[in-house]
């Protein structure tokens, strides 16, 4: 009797354990289900490649991904030796030689053309800013710099498009030319110029001077029309500093800094010191938007957006250059998922993240200004439960 109570009670122990088992196993699933999904990334530290020829980036100023999958970035490298021989600081030896401004890289990380900088034909910016690749994958360049009498330099008030591998093919807008935020054959200091090219249109964030999205036809460089925050006719007035214990203004703050239209009619507008997102239909016609990091100072939380590749465009990335750090959000609802970044110098870890953009493959590209000087990859792992609000370094996990 004894014996029989004995493996009863071990055949009892023995269900309640495999049903604790089942009830976790259960439980675990219903809170997978009950996650938000998300794409989910990781750092790829050996990418790209070395540079050759002892060449080195500057300001990493714009990001582009064209039909082949490889990426174009514009820097400004003569600018970073020029500032450190002016502040005593000269690169002497074998190292270095700034890198041409336009570089191109295949998927995997090499190096396969350069080019780009003053030539004859055409006034090449003093401060190059952007760079949009359409889908004949002919580059866009903008700039952001200011007149410089010592140096002979103008005002950015126009933008240049060049063939794949660098021929110039035109002028849009007068270089040198001071416009304001109405101006139909100037602009004021371009930062990005992106493209629906369904309707043969490009969309520039005009920008660093001007307050303004200004559409243009892809062909000709007309501009077509152009408006303010909330579909406002934009205004030139200094409403001062942002201050996030205030309403916010009617207008855009400079930098205007993206304008990214998209397959359902919709465009989505980086206002990046008033640390929103502007949300419009491509007439103009104001429709939502969404405060991120609202308390940030200084440069801005806003500063440049890709989408996921899936048909729909169902994920937004937006780029927070003065957080250092990527959000992954919804788009439709732009309910902020999750984000991924630091501070720091590490593979994973940005300083001032500042441009970013998504291949065929769905794996996420950045680049970095002022001191970051840098272009990084993040690899697509697929749509994943979202285990944390901020991830922190994606490092790659142990294979």
């Amino acid at each position: 009797m004894p014996r029989m109570r004995t493996r009863w009670a071990a055949t009892a122990l023995g269900a309640v354990i495999v049903s604790l088992a089942l009830g976790q196993r259960q439980l675990a699933t219903a809170l997978e289900r009950s996650a938000a999904m998300a794409p989910s990334f990781e750092v790829d530290p050996l990418w790209p490649k070395p540079l050759p020829n002892g060449w080195v980036l500057g300001m990493v100023i714009g990001l582009g991904i064209d039909s082949r999958d490889h990426v174009f970035i514009v820097h400004r490298g003569a600018s970073t030796l020029n500032s450190r021989t002016e502040a005593g600081y000269p690169l002497t030896g074998p190292c270095c030689s700034s890198a041409p401004p336009v570089l191109e890289f295949d998927p995997e990380g090499n190096l396969v053309n350069s080019w780009g900088g003053p030539a004859e034909g055409y006034v090449w910016p003093s401060s190059n800013h952007g760079i949009g690749i359409d889908n004949l994958d002919n580059v866009w360049i903008g700039g952001n710099g200011t007149p410089d009498s010592t140096r002979g330099i103008g005002f950015d008030s126009h933008i240049l498009k060049f063939t794949h591998d660098g021929k110039f093919l035109q002028q849009i807008g007068v270089p040198g030319r001071r416009a304001d935020s109405k101006s139909l054959d100037a602009f004021g200091r371009v930062a990005k110029v992106s493209f629906d090219v369904a309707a043969g249109e490009a969309y520039v964030a005009d920008g660093y001077g001007n307050r303004r999205v200004a559409v243009l036809d892809m062909k000709t460089g007309a501009m077509k029309r152009f408006w303010g925050a909330y579909g406002n006719v934009p205004s030139d007035s200094n409403y001062g500093a942002y201050n996030p214990e205030v309403p916010l203004i009617p207008q855009f703050r400079t930098p205007v800094h993206c304008a990214e239209p998209t397959p359902d009619g919709l465009v989505y507008v980086c206002d990046r010191v008033n640390n929103r997102i502007q949300v419009f239909r491509k007439n103009g016609t104001f429709v939502k938007e969404k405060r991120i990091a609202p308390k940030t100072l200084g440069d801005g939380a806003v500063w440049d957006i890709a989408f996921s590749r899936d048909p729909q465009q169902k994920y937004m990335y937006l780029a927070d250059g003065k957080n250092e750090r990527v959000y992954v959000m919804d788009r439709e609802s732009l309910e902020i998922l999750t984000a991924f970044g630091d501070g720091g110098r590490q593979p994973g870890q940005f300083f001032a993240v500042h441009s970013i953009a998504t291949d065929s493959k769905g794996n996420i590209f950045t680049t970095e200004t002022y001191e970051g000087k840098r272009l990084q990859r993040f690899v697509y792992q697929g749509i994943r439960p979202v285990a944390k609000a901020d991830q922190g370094t994606v490092w790659p996990a142990r294979k």
